[in-house]
């Protein structure tokens, strides 16, 4: 069996590297491009998308084939896009989509089953600092200096915990904040506490920030000449519905 598994691993790291992708073997993660292989993922230029490398790899971890899949905001549809491509049923939403493929909801009241789904994938919001859309009633519309931001991302991990299967888990990329009159925002740390209430941690993944507009040259010297740190990475909280 050990050898099946070192065999298969060989043969899935062998193929990916080929497509610039693979599986992260550390809890750093780093991915120089949005997307991988000869087909888009998604698109680059949407305002906090995800790279496609993580859910890539958090579906080869966590599922297998036919299984179903839900982003309840979905952005550019990168998730989409990974499950079809791996063979994975997926349903994507959002509050204001981007694409036909992507259903309008609220992800504060999902609307499937009890125990249904094999696994969730969220790249949320970490306050307001990025223009998602258009709806007034977008969370990223309101400030992470706010209790109102993690009361209304709990409903979310609600609805998430009765969707989900039992032992089956939930990814959540989230990252931290800063802002020239109140300073660091640790919206990463609040998440977790609050997703913790709800789920059973399995694991912390670092997510390199690439392509972030203060990722400049300019921002780099105002960092160090006023006495502050760039975001440079995010997190990704990996949790299991006990």
């Amino acid at each position: 069996m050990q050898e099946y598994i070192e065999v298969s691993w060989t043969v899935i790291f062998n193929k990916k590297m080929a497509e610039d992708i693979f599986l992260e073997p550390t809890t750093l993660w780093d991915f120089p491009k949005q997307s991988y292989g000869q087909n888009p993922k998604g698109d680059y230029k949407f305002n906090g998308v995800t790279p496609a490398g993580v859910i890539y790899n958090l579906i080869k971890r966590y599922t297998k084939e036919g299984d179903l899949i839900v982003d309840p905001m979905c952005g550019s549809g990168t998730t989409i896009d990974v499950c079809k491509e791996e063979n994975r049923r997926v349903i994507g939403y959002d509050i204001f989509p981007t694409r036909q493929d992507i259903i309008q909801n609220d992800s504060r009241k999902i609307p499937l089953e009890d125990n249904s789904i094999d696994m969730v994938f969220i790249d949320s919001p970490y306050g307001d600092n990025i223009k998602y859309s258009e709806n007034p009633n977008c969370i990223g519309k309101i400030s992470c200096e706010k209790d109102e931001f993690y009361k209304e991302l709990e409903k979310v991990a609600i609805e998430i915990k009765r969707i989900l299967k039992k032992d089956k888990v939930v990814c959540w990329v989230i990252g931290d904040h800063w802002r020239k009159n109140s300073g660091f925002v640790p919206v990463g740390i609040k998440v977790y506490q609050m997703l913790e209430k709800h789920f059973k941690p399995v694991d912390v993944i670092c997510l390199t920030r690439r392509n972030q507009t203060s990722n400049t040259l300019l921002w780099k010297q105002r960092a160090i000449k006023y006495n502050f740190y760039l975001r440079g990475h995010k997190y990704l909280f990996i949790m299991k519905k006990a």
